[in-house]
């Protein structure tokens, strides 16, 4: 047996894929925490604090092009930080969706209610004719529900996640010399 210690070079290639996973469930971990915080607190209702938590998801995604570079001598090419940043995000979005869909479908049942009645008291702010109110209410009981608030979930930083990978992965990569 070989008693010596295991050094990084040792170690099985790190790929984008395992990094992509290890950050998502960490990234998608700290910001089901996050969201949890904000249903308690009720702080959710606060469009800045709910936008507060696309930090954690660039965060996430800097961490973990960080990680990859450190393993990798430093190299990640713009299609690697893509693929990264697209795969965590992914993560991020299921990991949140499906809280969401607990969260709502089981724990607080009420909470869509209460959204809806939120956003009826906010059209009357703006001063809309009830039937405009009731029809965008009819509306948007088709897209609302425990079920669309996950897809949407997942969609939604899906999206979010690629735009931001596009500009992080261009300001971060640092591609192999092709010639040494």
């Amino acid at each position: 047996m070989n008693d010596q210690p295991i050094t990084a070079s040792d170690a099985s290639v790190t790929t984008p894929t395992s990094i992509g996973l290890r950050y998502g469930l960490i990234t998608g971990f700290v910001s089901v925490i996050y969201s949890l915080i904000l249903f308690v607190t009720g702080l959710n209702e606060n469009t800045a604090f709910s936008y507060l938590g696309f930090l954690i998801l660039v965060g996430g995604i800097y961490f973990a092009y960080k990680q990859f570079k450190s393993m990798n001598n430093g190299f990640m090419s713009y299609g690697q930080g893509l693929g990264i940043g697209s795969l965590l995000s992914a993560i991020v979005g299921l990991l949140g969706g499906v809280f969401t869909y607990i969260y709502i479908k089981f724990v607080d049942p009420g909470f869509m209610q209460r959204m809806q009645d939120l956003q009826i008291t906010k059209m009357e702010e703006q001063g809309l004719s009830d039937a405009q109110i009731e029809q965008a209410t009819e509306m948007a009981a088709s897209f609302s529900g425990p079920g669309m608030m996950l897809i949407m979930g997942i969609l939604s930083y899906l999206v979010i996640g690629f735009l931001i990978s596009l500009i992080m992965a261009a300001i971060m990569k640092r591609s192999q010399p092709e010639f040494e």
